[in-house]
């Protein structure tokens, strides 16, 4: 607790200083002696009361100090202040992602579902940043447009199913049709300070009309950033054969066409790790120290001043019943 006018506390004494300056200069009067016991009948029932009186008066005074004094909380609150940053997570939804190669507390989770869970808490701690979504299998769609509320991205998130994009993997359409949304997107104004796509996949891109890292050049023309994670435990580089493994040359050629960075990822650490540096990669406006809220208390030694006050006002009644 703290005072915002604390000098105000100076005028504590102010009754007691006038009392004693009034009482100096009072004129000296004629007087006429009389025996007390002469008033004794009418003199006022409050005075049988000074003392009571006098405490009522004095905590009245200080009271009203006080709540002029100001005291106040101070509280720290963290304030959802707007970046200009805009953030697309292009997830892929092909058939493989079904596969249940993650393990969660001793069970296994399906690349979807590994994806949904770490990606889900990824899209509600960006409070400030607009976030949307892109999901691509045989084409792409937009999800979820860029936006504020994050929480419904990320609810946006947990509610995907694989098949309803198709069951092929169109990376160069979903990165494609993220970046066209970033470019045309109405926060992209003098205060939008980045724009990035967070591209996941776990397979070979079967589009063949345009090559991934061909979008990616155009996104970096546009100043956007491209990040890629490469998902899955096979990838063609050290399995060529492999079936639905995932093409980590591609994205990473991607990424680096993009001006971004490329994350290679086997396991469910792995990709709350990846999590992890994409927030220090792209930083939460969030994570900045939270703003003091000063939360006023002067009403209350106010309320009090004015009690004190009544009381003083009903004393003579009092006095006079009693």
């Amino acid at each position: 607790m703290s005072l915002a006018f604390p000098l105000v506390l100076l005028l504590l004494p102010l009754p007691w200083l006038v009392g004693r300056v009034l009482a100096a200069r009072a004129p000296a009067m004629a007087s006429l002696a009389v025996d007390a016991t002469a008033f004794a009948a009418a003199a006022p029932s409050g005075l049988r009361h000074d003392p009571v009186a006098a405490l009522l008066r004095a905590g009245a005074w200080i009271a009203l100090v006080v709540a002029l004094a100001g005291p106040r909380v101070a509280t720290p609150v963290s304030l959802p202040t707007a970046s200009g940053r805009e953030i697309i997570l292009a997830l892929d939804l092909s058939g493989s992602m079904a596969k249940t190669d993650f393990v969660l507390d001793g069970r296994p989770l399906s690349r979807l579902d590994a994806v949904k869970a770490v990606a889900a808490r990824f899209i509600a701690g960006r409070q400030g940043d607009r976030i949307g979504l892109v999901v691509f299998g045989d084409r792409a769609y937009v999800a979820q447009p860029p936006t504020f509320d994050v929480a419904s991205t990320a609810r946006a998130v947990e509610t995907l199913q694989i098949g309803i994009s198709g069951l092929s993997t169109a990376i160069s359409e979903g990165l494609g049709l993220a970046v066209r949304r970033l470019s045309r997107s109405d926060g992209r104004s003098k205060e939008a300070k980045s724009q990035a796509v967070i591209l996941l996949s776990d397979g070979i891109d079967t589009s063949g009309k345009v090559q991934a890292s061909d979008a990616a050049q155009l996104a970096a023309r546009h100043g956007i950033r491209v990040h890629t994670i490469a998902l899955g435990p096979e990838d063609l580089e050290s399995q060529p054969d492999a079936s639905d493994a995932v093409d980590v040359a591609g994205l990473r050629a991607t990424a680096a066409a993009g001006g971004g960075a490329s994350f290679r990822v086997r396991t469910l650490d792995d990709l709350v790790d990846v999590a992890a540096t994409l927030d220090r990669l792209e930083p939460n406006p969030m994570r900045r120290p939270p703003t003091l809220y000063w939360r006023s208390l002067w009403m209350w030694p106010a309320a009090a001043a004015l009690v004190l006050a009544a009381l003083l006002a009903l004393l003579p009644a009092m006095g006079r019943r009693s």
